[in-house]
């Protein structure tokens, strides 16, 4: 068994470590590029979202290397994405692949004795014991986090960061660090040295960066490649941001679902707006950016693939929201087709719009 899982932000960080901790055979697919998109665009629905897309092209790229296992994420239904797992098996078996899938759902929908039947299938390959295997399973949910946790804190610190770009240097750094890692103990330690690195720069609080909200449909947000690398762009021009939709979030939001404890704080922000659930995190969506306002952030990006209906649904309410509380939000729809020349342009005005915003507030103070 050679196994293997789409790109999902970085997700494949914890991946590695997993299997690397299981001991079993696995085929990382190259990050997320443009043959990605191209191999996902040939062989998917044309009405297809991006996300469809590009994990497709994920699957095809880690299969031509050898890979015979797939692991395919489910559970965000009622929008398409709840039928991802089923479409992207059927289009793979007609491409005429011989593999075995693995569809990692909700306990809610699937229930938990099933959940963990379908995660202990990923490790029938390994010779560790039962409690070894729940080790390296705890070890990776702690890698996501942490891994959550740094790229968070940097992407924010930015705006006070002294010496430009250091955030971000850091960030890469740690993130090539970590993938030469053999086990998941040792990724552990590399995160947590580069987390004190990262508390321990020197920061300007004399600062007052232009803060702005990630907010929109999940894989759009934790997945770079597909909204063209907008985190970076902004921590090049100084800008601190913040997104609360992160693979550790998902994580917790899955397995408190069943209960209905999921992202209360988000939910309870955003119900004067959108009190019941519209799919995917069209709800999610709305809560964020409430919240956003009221932390004290100058405005939010939404971003959503082409076709997205919960998004769609968000994209007619935030104006609103935008009105009610004087607070800047722009959407940004992502395809295979966008052109980055474009999107950097609308990405810089939205950022001069908040500066001039700032400096207007200050002079009126």
């Amino acid at each position: 068994m050679k196994i293997t899982a789409p790109h999902l932000g970085n997700v494949y960080l914890a991946a590695k470590a997993l299997f690397d901790g299981l001991e079993i055979d696995y085929i990382m697919p190259p990050l997320s590029n443009k043959s990605a998109i191209e191999i996902g665009s040939l062989y998917s629905p044309e009405e297809i979202c991006l996300p469809f897309k590009i994990m497709v092209g994920n699957y095809i790229q880690a299969i031509e290397k050898g890979a015979d296992t797939v692991i395919i994420p489910g559970s965000c239904g009622p929008c398409r994405f709840g039928e991802y797992g089923e479409m992207q098996m059927n289009l793979l078996n007609k491409l005429g692949y011989d593999l075995e899938f693995i569809l990692i759902d909700s306990p809610g929908d699937i229930g938990i004795k099933e959940l963990f039947n379908r995660i202990d299938r990923i490790s029938t390959k390994s010779n560790k014991s039962g409690r070894q295997k729940i080790k390296v399973l705890s070890d990776a949910i702690k890698i996501m986090n942490l891994i959550d946790k740094i790229e968070g804190e940097a992407r924010y610190l930015t705006g006070y960061e002294e010496e430009k770009g250091k955030c971000k240097k850091i960030l890469n750094s740690c993130i090539r660090e970590a993938l030469k890692c053999n086990n998941p103990q040792e990724m552990i330690q590399v995160l947590k040295e580069y987390e004190m690195e990262l508390n321990n720069i020197k920061l300007d609080k004399s600062k007052n960066p232009v803060k702005i909200a990630i907010i929109g449909e999940i894989y759009t947000i934790i997945e770079p490649f597909s909204n063209l690398y907008i985190e970076d762009k902004l921590m090049d021009y100084g800008v601190s941001t913040q997104k609360k939709l992160t693979p550790s979030w998902w994580v917790k939001n899955m397995a408190l679902s069943p209960v209905k404890l999921n992202s209360l704080d988000i939910k309870n922000a955003g119900k004067e707006y959108l009190s019941i659930g519209v799919g995917g995190h069209g709800r999610e969506c709305i809560g964020e950016a409430v919240l956003a306002h009221e932390n004290g952030f100058d405005g939010a990006i939404q971003i959503f693939p082409m076709g997205c209906m919960p998004e769609i649904v968000s994209k007619a309410i935030l104006p609103t929201i935008s009105k009610d509380r004087d607070f800047p939000i722009m959407s940004l729809i992502v395809d295979e087709m966008t052109g980055e020349a474009g999107y950097v342009t609308r990405i810089e005005a939205f950022v001069d719009l908040l500066e001039r915003r700032k400096v207007d507030a200050l002079s009126w103070s």
